[in-house]
């Protein structure tokens, strides 16, 4: 990720992201020692993972994403957070990079055919 993917700075995050080829995003955090002591990291961790829930529909679909938040991060406004890591990543990631073939919908994959379709290809008995 770190060398073949492309970075996005903020003032408070570092966004490294690639396509991963999936109909899905794959999430990631590092939070450094550098950061502060345990205390500090978590703080910084709890208050990411929150805005990446609560704001998960919202980010395209089909990239790998690692946050590298700052310090500033600990003591920011909650709301001004989410905002910055949230226009981070939309002006930094096309909607996706997934061909829609590739896309599939629930019950549409090769190892769940679906009701009514045997694994053999043939009619369903």
């Amino acid at each position: 990720m770190y060398r073949k993917g492309r970075r996005r700075s903020s003032r408070q995050f570092t966004l490294f992201f690639a396509a991963n080829g999936l109909a899905e995003s794959r999430l990631g955090m590092s939070v450094g020692r550098a950061l502060g002591g345990a205390v500090v990291r978590n703080r910084i961790r709890r208050r990411v993972r929150e805005v990446l829930r609560l704001h998960r529909g919202e980010i395209p679909s089909g990239w790998d994403i690692i946050v590298h938040p700052r310090a500033s991060v600990a003591k920011a406004e909650f709301a001004s957070l989410g905002d910055e890591l949230l226009g981070l990543v939309r002006n930094s990631l096309p909607p996706s990079p997934v061909p829609q073939s590739v896309e599939k919908g629930p019950g549409e994959s090769p190892a769940n055919p679906g009701p009514g379709a045997s694994r053999s290809g043939g009619p369903a008995s």
